[in-house]
């Protein structure tokens, strides 16, 4: 069986998604692909994100990502919102969720490393899923 294409995405594709991307990567990459994207782009992936998701798992997603527009995308098995508290874009997939999460951009580490916790623990839970082939499974 082939693994299913995850894309996460957020308006600007600068922090939750990159952050939803990279950690999927790294925890799950036996599972499924792991793609972001956003309604519009940003030049940088958010700095704070960066340089967090380096210190705690020796990722520099400025190396291995950018931010990306959603044409931009392959076509995706499952689609993960991240909260988008806008109209989330449509995209056409076999299965979505959103994952409601808000923005820490301008915020303090503390705000990114519940963001990142948060995200690591969804990552976890949708391989398991995915494993368990409850989301696909029709």
């Amino acid at each position: 069986m082939k693994k299913p294409k995850v894309a996460f995405i957020c308006v600007h594709n600068s922090c939750r998604s990159q952050i939803a991307e990279a950690l999927g990567k790294y925890l799950a990459a036996d599972v499924f692909e792991s793609f972001s994207a956003g309604t519009e782009t940003v030049p940088q992936i958010n700095q704070d994100a960066v340089r967090l998701i380096k210190e705690i798992y020796q990722i520099d997603m400025e190396e291995t990502q950018s931010s990306k527009l959603l044409s931009e995308l392959p076509q995706v098995d499952i689609v993960i919102t991240m909260g988008c508290n806008v109209n989330c874009p449509v995209i056409p997939c076999k299965y979505r969720e959103d994952w409601g999460l808000d923005d820490p951009t301008g915020k303090e580490d503390a705000e990114f490393l519940k963001t990142i916790h948060l995200i690591h623990d969804n990552i976890l839970n949708l391989s398991e899923r995915i494993s368990k082939n409850e989301l696909l499974a029709k």
